[in-house]
């Protein structure tokens, strides 16, 4: 390949935060040098953010789910999964905790399990942020109606993280039940735009059966939706779903892909994910260099995160808060970053 096609890629993405199908496959499928595209990504956030990279205190607060995702260790049909929820009082003593370690954003994370009512939610948000006004709380717990959102918000919520898996019809049927639709997805997606949640949406990278048209697909929906927030990591199977045996996502292609994003979306908030630390011992910092500027420590309790098992062989189950915190720091620091704590709004353009 000529030398000079790929430093014009990049350069050309990001100029104009975009190329067209067969330039971005070029880019992401070719054989480089992938310091071209990292350097470049990591120049822009750190023009952006500079050094800072974002912690958010994760509370996995339950396992069970109503869906039955195919690609999903906690999907409602795997009996081997051992089940567990926290109380409201659990889930206050993991900020008290997260709080006292200087954690402002509190991520509370599960399956879509209904036993947490609507009413029980915005009492969880409420009394969190009455606790600790200076910080936010962001929300993962999956598709909700209109109505249910916006009592979120209401009560204080501030982010949610909801990924749209994939942007293609047939692509979302072969990883998901009856019953669920891209459709809905991205309706849910739009409802938290309006109702003024920063809002984060990601795709899996090498799911069952994607092509990098799908992943174009991918990376046009995100253009139209604009999140604040972006999360992407490798599939990894989980042994006991439909997709056990499957291979895992390629680390190459997810890091190129996070670079990618960083030149597409300048000011969003990307995640390092655990995905990555789990497919590579130094997974996160390699994300951290591909431009990603968020890290989700665990601020769970440790007898439940080792249940909290959405894939195989999911590291950090069982650190302490602090323990966690303090390696993470280490890790981060080593890597040319600096840890944060406050609660780190995406910068507007």
């Amino acid at each position: 390949m000529d030398n000079d096609i790929i430093p014009a890629l990049v350069q050309q993405l990001y100029l104009e935060k975009c190329l067209d199908g067969s330039r971005m496959k070029l880019l992401l499928g070719s054989e480089f040098d992938d310091d071209i595209l990292f350097n470049r990504a990591d120049d822009v956030r750190r023009q952006i953010y500079g050094k800072d990279v974002y912690l958010r205190g994760l509370i996995e607060f339950t396992n069970f789910c109503r869906n039955d995702c195919l690609y999903c260790g906690i999907r409602r049909n795997n009996r081997n999964a051992s089940r567990y929820r926290l109380t409201t009082e659990e889930i206050l003593a993991c900020c008290k905790e997260g709080y006292s370690l200087g954690y402002r954003t509190f991520v509370l994370q599960g399956g879509e399990d209904m036993y947490y009512t609507d009413k029980n939610i915005c009492s969880i948000v409420s009394r969190i942020k009455e606790s600790y006004p200076d910080c936010a709380v962001t929300l993962s717990i999956g598709e909700r109606s209109y109505e249910s959102y916006k009592a979120y918000r209401n009560a204080g919520a501030d982010r949610y993280l909801l990924r749209h898996e994939t942007a293609v019809d047939s692509h979302y049927s072969k990883l998901h039940p009856a019953g669920m639709s891209l459709e809905n997805r991205k309706r849910c997606l739009y409802y938290l735009k309006e109702l003024g949640f920063q809002t984060g949406s990601g795709f899996m990278v090498g799911s069952p059966f994607q092509t990098l048209d799908y992943i174009l697909a991918d990376l046009e929906f995100l253009k139209e939706l604009m999140p604040d927030m972006i999360g992407i990591g490798p599939f990894i199977p989980h042994r006991d779903t439909p997709f056990g045996e499957y291979k895992a996502g390629n680390l190459r292609l997810t890091l190129r892909l996070i670079s990618v994003l960083r030149l597409m979306f300048p000011y969003a908030l990307i995640p390092s994910t655990t995905a990555l630390g789990t497919i590579h011992p130094l997974g996160r910092e390699m994300g951290l260099r591909a431009g990603a500027n968020v890290v989700m420590p665990n601020l769970s309790p440790v007898d439940v995160r080792e249940k909290y098992a959405l894939y195989n062989d999911k590291i950090c189950t069982g650190e302490e808060s602090a323990q966690c915190r303090e390696c993470l720091e280490k890790r981060i620091d080593a890597a040319g970053y600096r840890a944060v704590t406050d609660i780190g709004n995406v910068k507007r353009i």
